[in-house]
């Protein structure tokens, strides 16, 4: 879309036409609809729909959610006895006749939903384009599973990527390692904040051809075999497969990062171990990994499941921790030590496997630190009311 059109728009139609390309459900898709009307579905709310959403919707997918979405703000409307567009009628008895239900778009089908991400007026930052609108096009699946679940957009990815935006300095020109990258918007957003060399990793091979695809739909290069991008070549993103159980300490010593990430990467027991395995060793510069873990049992846990000292936040009770922001007066702290840090980001689903990974990563010598009230991102996604940033917790592992 012309950015003169971008221009034009006012906020809450912004807010609208991006809810619509990233697909948010159809009752939040009318939450927005009407805010951008005051409160109602007006004509002018409708005619905006028609010519901003409807008639200019391209990419797989599109046409099934639009039925479905104006099959609903007609019966919105005309519940509240409004007055429905003629041409919202036209469009879906169009949609009635050339899109059978005999043939909709099958749940494990994917689609290329657009994130954008709607930068406020105080950002007066390079990484901020004229548009005040950063637009990141993804072909992921409809199915949550699909890829070992890295085929579909979860919350804490949303989130990760809006503390990239929110702060570029912690990220640029540093050497950036993902853990489980799922459909790459995470280093879609570190590529974009100008760091040095960004390497995406996953353990699922039809995930990694995905991920591979939305790089180059976002105009980034992918290589599988590249030894080291230079800074000056920002926009080459290395890809590799790194099954969590198998990767060797030598394999991973290779990479050396800075900054390590990981979105929703929490939540299966079984996978832990091999998890905290891998993010000790690319975080520990100084000592071998099995050098730390002597005289302990590979893959066992602790009986209590506590972790003591530092690593206080057993799952019943990280509700209430807080860290004092003076230990944190500059995020730009924790990446000026030696040895590198990692973010992630996190939904706690369930309490005893929270607390599993705590005391796997108190048995691996990792410190583990809330910041979730200290450093938050911007709210780069007004419009999604499906994205509840409030159930995501983010930690520190050094």
């Amino acid at each position: 879309m012309a950015e003169k059109e971008l221009d034009s728009m006012s906020l809450s139609e912004l807010r609208l036409l991006s809810a619509f390309l990233a697909m948010e459900t159809t009752d939040s898709l009318l939450c927005v609809a009407r805010e951008c009307g005051g409160g109602k579905l007006t004509a002018k709310v409708q005619s905006f729909i028609w010519d901003h959403c409807l008639t200019k919707a391209v990419g797989k997918g599109y046409e099934s959610y639009s039925k479905k979405f104006v099959k609903k703000l007609i019966t919105e409307i005309e519940s509240n006895h409004g007055n429905v567009l003629d041409e919202l009628y036209e469009q879906y008895a169009s949609y009635m006749i050339s899109f059978k239900d005999d043939n909709p778009v099958k749940e494990n089908e994917r689609v290329c939903k657009c994130i954008s991400f709607l930068f406020p007026d105080c950002f007066k930052l390079s990484i901020c384009p004229k548009s005040r609108k950063l637009v990141v096009p993804l072909q992921c699946s409809l199915n949550m599973l699909e890829g070992d679940t890295g085929c579909s957009v979860w919350p804490s990815s949303l989130f990760l990527s809006e503390l990239i935006l929110s702060y570029p300095h912690i990220f640029s020109g540093k050497s950036c390692f993902e853990v489980g990258s799922g459909v790459g918007l995470v280093g879609i957003c570190l590529a974009h904040v100008k760091a040095s060399k960004v390497i995406l990793s996953d353990g699922d091979l039809s995930t990694l051809a995905n991920m591979k695809l939305n790089l180059e739909k976002n105009r980034l290069n992918t290589e599988t075999n590249l030894p080291e991008p230079s800074i000056e070549n920002q926009n080459v993103v290395k890809c590799i497969h790194l099954p969590w159980e198998s990767a060797s300490e030598k394999e991973l010593q290779n990479f050396m990062p800075e900054i390590i990430l990981g979105a929703d990467v929490i939540y299966d027991p079984s996978c832990l171990p091999h998890l905290v395995k891998v993010l000790a060793i690319l975080s520990n510069k100084k000592k071998s990994y099995i050098e730390n873990r002597e005289g302990s049992i590979p893959n066992s846990f602790p009986g209590d499941g506590k972790v003591n000292d530092a690593h206080d936040l057993d799952a019943s009770s990280f509700h209430a921790q807080r860290i004092n922001t003076s230990e944190v007066n500059n995020a730009v702290d924790l990446v000026s030590r030696a040895d590198p840090v990692a973010y992630i980001a996190s939904v706690i689903r369930n309490a005893d496997t929270f607390d599993r990974f705590l005391a796997l990563a108190d048995q691996a010598d990792l410190r583990i630190k809330d910041l979730t009230s200290t450093l938050r991102p911007f709210d780069l996604l007004p419009y999604m009311k499906s994205y509840d940033r409030s159930s995501i917790r983010l930690f520190t592992v050094t």
